[in-house]
């Protein structure tokens, strides 16, 4: 909505928030996290899981945000009754959503010969390239998405892939 930025307008959804949604959606589909087997209630039916997110205040790092707000959704969210027929939502069990796995996304961004971690939208604005490494719990990479304009040498995509591997692995830690 307007009120997370300057940047974003009313209306439809513009590229910049397709394709966030997309990179968040799949670091989650190709890590494979949710066991969709378990989702299965019967033959004929089965749970959907929906990742629905507001963005209230976008001053940088909004990809992996909402990566993590996403994951910590996941983790946290609990299946509603259902009693055979019908779902009563007002109502949640225990069950939680059988994950698998902890995708995060940790995206890097480059700034003239630098690279960032985690920077703020006025260094997201000066930046020229970003690579967007999701991983999974065992430092796995299960998705990539390059943006920007400028190119990434290998030395600097060994480096990504490093720092994505490596911060990953300390935020999960801090969802433990």
């Amino acid at each position: 909505p307007p009120l997370a930025s300057p940047k974003f307008e009313p209306g439809p959804p513009k590229e910049e928030a397709i394709e966030l949604a997309r990179v968040v959606d799949r670091g989650i589909r190709e890590s494979h996290a949710i066991d969709l087997k378990k989702l299965c209630i019967s033959p004929e039916k089965c749970w959907k899981v929906s990742v629905d997110l507001m963005v209230v205040n976008h001053d940088g790092n909004l990809i992996d945000a909402a990566s993590l707000a996403s994951l910590v959704a996941l983790k946290n969210a609990q299946v509603p009754e259902f009693d055979g027929k019908r779902v009563n939502n007002a109502v949640k069990t225990k069950d939680k959503v059988p994950l698998i796995d902890e995708p995060l996304a940790i995206t890097v961004w480059k700034v003239g010969s630098s690279l960032l971690v985690d920077p703020t939208r006025e260094e997201e604005d000066a930046s020229i390239a970003r690579l967007t490494v999701s991983t999974k719990k065992d430092g796995n990479i299960c998705a990539i998405q390059k943006g920007g304009s400028d190119a990434f040498t290998w030395e600097e995509i060994e480096t990504a892939f490093d720092l994505s591997i490596t911060k990953g692995a300390e935020v999960r830690k801090l969802l433990k």
